[in-house]
Order: structure tokens, then sequence, then C-alpha cells
């Protein structure tokens, strides 16, 4: 089967997020499938200079601009690229100029990555098309309303709807029929998102929790009637990690490798990540870490608000990540009161990150709301256990230590009610505790860092969707 994949970045091409890493991922466990992928991707200038191409089609003047199909191999992955330099030869990340803010024209620009894959995807002899979050909501519309194989649409995170005002409708090239609210119209404006919600023959989103709670009015953003009503052809299909990327054994990022057999060199991890955030090193205190976007969706704020519990039990705090400005101030105001307890750099490091995973004890994720989460599964799988909160793929991967839980020889992680830092001061008193037992700890480590993170289980229901779209379009 040959499979084009579309999305927005794609690790280690262009990432900004878990998208990246699903999306870099998958092709690999789906070639296991017998599915050949082909992945679809902007032309920025950090994909162009990967890519070792040829020209696939000359698309002419295309949205405002000359631009033209490329296609070849970039690190290890299949890739065509949409090389449009009035829309994506630019300074600054994929969806934000170098200020931090959204691009004016980012409906222009992913409105005409979103035409351009439609019809390398008809003309392309593809089986099926896989679409990743808003900036391809359009792309199932486009298969749907003029013609080509049958899609599947990935919700990522439903918070992230791409709309647009009414005026950009011209633009897209799509018949006067799809704005409507049985289309892409969503109150007076156009969804990106909602037109992958309501064109696409299947859809998922990455964990089994996460696809039931986006149904109800609290998690739904305002699209869970439509996500009811489309109930049948949603499935939660829980997101997996590249256990070869992220492998404590072979990770040249880390200062000492080590494995679930011999977890002894986590220490000097331990050490180097004490030292790059100028915290004593004391092999006593237990070592939590935050690692990942300083926002409120990912509870930072509660972590703040739980630095009594931190404190309490002698523990130290290590903070690396970028996002809102006044998270960002405030976890530097936290390192700058309490010195040798609480260490913050505002910067994304993939490299230092890794040490954090191989050196803390545990990594906090307080999420209010959290689709899958990759950072529990990395933090697992490199030793460091997860302090959680009960939502989403975080409940689907992290089994609480519970006494029952401790007596049965299950756990691998401390799961604790969501946005309220009361129930995650309890959640971080209680691993401080644990960790004082080395020898239940031990046990808890060695659950987290044995269990199977890998791609292999989802790719295969990923597989049988595929092969249910094309059976019931041959049909």
């Amino acid at each position: 089967m040959k499979l084009l994949a579309v999305a927005s970045e794609a690790y280690p091409l262009i990432k900004t997020g878990g998208l990246a890493d699903v999306v870099g991922a998958l092709p690999a466990a789906l070639a296991a499938e017998g599915i050949a992928v082909t992945t679809v991707l902007p032309g920025y200038p950090a994909t162009l200079a990967a890519l070792d191409h040829a020209e696939a089609a000359d698309l002419g003047t295309w949205h405002g601009g000359p631009a033209r199909l490329l296609r070849g191999r970039a690190r290890g992955l299949d890739v065509a690229l949409l090389d449009a330099p009035h829309l994506f030869a630019r300074p600054g990340a994929p969806y934000t100029g170098p200020d931090g803010r959204d691009w004016p024209d980012n409906a222009t620009r992913f409105a005409a990555f979103a035409a351009a894959a439609a019809l390398f995807a008809r003309e392309g002899g593809f089986d099926a098309v896989h679409a990743h979050d808003w900036q391809a909501g359009l792309v199932p519309a486009h298969l749907r309303l003029h013609g080509g194989p049958p899609s599947l649409f990935t919700i990522h995170n439903l918070a992230f709807q791409g709309q647009f005002p009414p005026s950009v409708f011209p633009l897209l090239g799509l018949p006067g029929v799809a704005y409507a609210t049985q289309g892409l119209e969503y109150y007076g404006g156009v969804g990106f998102l909602k037109a992958g919600l309501w064109y696409a023959d299947a859809l998922t989103t990455v964990s089994p929790t996460y696809a039931a709670e986006i149904q109800t009015p609290a998690q739904g953003m305002g699209l869970d009637g439509l996500l009811r009503g489309r109930a049948g052809a949603l499935a939660g299909i829980l997101n997996g990690l590249d256990t070869e990327a992220w492998d404590p054994a072979t990770d040249p990022h880390l200062v000492s490798h080590f494995s679930a057999g011999d977890p002894a060199p986590r220490a000097a991890n331990r050490a180097a990540l004490q030292g790059a955030f100028g915290l004593p090193p004391r092999p006593d205190a237990a070592t939590f870490a935050v690692i990942g976007r300083l926002t409120w969706q990912k509870g930072v704020d509660l972590v703040l608000e739980a630095l009594p519990a931190i404190l309490a039990e002698g523990a130290q705090l290590v903070i690396l990540g970028t996002g809102d400005a006044e998270l960002e101030h405030r976890c530097l105001s936290a390192a700058a009161s309490l010195p040798g307890t609480v260490g913050t750099r505002i910067a994304f490091d993939e490299g230092l990150g890794r040490v954090l995973y191989g050196g803390a004890d545990a990594v906090l994720v307080p999420s209010r709301f959290e689709p899958c989460g990759l950072t529990q599964m990395c933090a697992m799988r490199y030793g460091a256990l997860p302090v959680a909160a009960r939502v989403g793929g975080l409940s689907d991967t992290v089994v609480d230590a519970s006494e029952a839980a401790l007596a049965a020889g299950w756990g691998n992680g401390f799961l604790c009610a969501p946005g309220s830092p009361e129930m995650l001061g309890a959640a971080i008193r209680r691993a401080a505790a644990l960790r004082r037992d080395r020898d239940a700890w031990s046990g808890l480590q060695r659950n987290a860092m044995t269990a199977d993170w890998s791609w292999a289980r989802s790719a295969r229901r990923y597989a049988e969707l595929f092969r249910a779209l094309v059976r019931s379009r041959a049909a």
C-alpha cells in the first residue's frame, strides 16, 4: 500500500513539538506492516536544505507566487516538499516569525500547502492519505470535494484549530458548498481543523482516553457535538516512541549510558544536571524536573504553587523549556529566590533535556489536558518516574504506585487529579517518600524502563484502519 502523510513538521527535519516526533517515527513502523509512506512537508529552509531531491511537478503560480513539488530522501524519510519561497522561505519558526507572533498569512500558507498535497495525492497513485492537525485540515476537504483517495485525519491537540476570518475562504480553492455549518464554517469564520473533522473518511486522536474526553463539553473545545456525531469514525490510538532514537544505552547526549538492567550510571547524569542548573550535588535529595512547554495547559503554574511540597521534602527542582512570558518570568524568579533548590533554563535544548530525563528522579507532568504526551514516555524510558495528572494519554500510560499496585509489583509513576496544586503536592510527597525506599523505587523504575513504548502495536492499528479505508472505497 502507498500512503501519503501530510503534516507541517516531521522529526528530524523540522520540529516544534510532539507532532513532529509522531510524523517522523510512524513511517518506519508502518513499513513493517507493508505500508510505504511518503511524507509531504512545507519547503521551509531547514527541510529544503536536508532534501536530496528531484522536481516532481511545476505548479506554476501557486497562491501568489511560483511553486513546485520536490521529491526525494531526507534523513531516512521519503519526502515531498512544497517549494514555494513566497510562503515558506522565511526566518523564524514554522508558524511564527522571529518576533514570536503568528505569520499574518498562515491561512494562505497552509491552504496552499493542503491544495498541493491533495493534488499530489490524486496524481501520485496513492492508496490513502493521512493528514495531521489543522495545518493539513483542508486536505480531506479537497479529496472529498474534488476527488481522490480516502483520508484519515489525526487530531494531535484539539486546542489548536486553525481558525480564520471568513475573508480567507476565497483563497482556499474549495467550492462554495464547503462554507456551511456542515463543512468548514465555524462560528462565522473558517476552521481548518473543523474541515478535517467533517470531511475525512476516518478520524483518530492520539490516545483512547483523549478520544473520549474530546466528545465532552469540558474538553471538546466547541467541537464536541461534531465529534460525538462522528464517534463511529473516531478511534483513539496511543502514540508510540522511537525507541532507537530514545535509548539510554546509546544516547549520545547522555554523560553516562545505562539500561534497565544496570541503572547505576544514571548517577553521573544526575550530577551533570545539578551542575548545569547550579544546584549542589546532593545524592540524598529527590530531583524533580519540568521539561517542555511552559504553558497553562502543561500546568507549569501548578508546579510553582506546589513548591512548598518540594521544599518540605528537601528536594530539588529543575525547569527547562520555553513558553508563556509570564510563566517564564515566574520560573526564573523561583530559581532566583531559591538558589540551590530550584534551577531554571529558558531554552529549547534537546541535548540537555535528554540529560534531565537520564538523571532526574521524577518528571512533573501536571497537564490540565494532554492528548497523549511523549514527555512521560521519554521519562520512563530513561528511568525518571512521571508525576502526572490523570488526564488523556497520561491516564493511558502511567500506572499509579498505589499500595495495591506496589503489592502486586505494578506501577511506573504517580497520578493526581488535574488542576490542583494541592493534589500535585501530595503526589510529589508520595514520590519523595517512596524514593527513600530504594527497593520499591528500583522496582517502579524497572517497570517504567522495561515497558514497551515502541510504535509496533499502534502501527498495527493504523494499518488496519488504512486497509479498511481502501477496502471500503473499492467496494
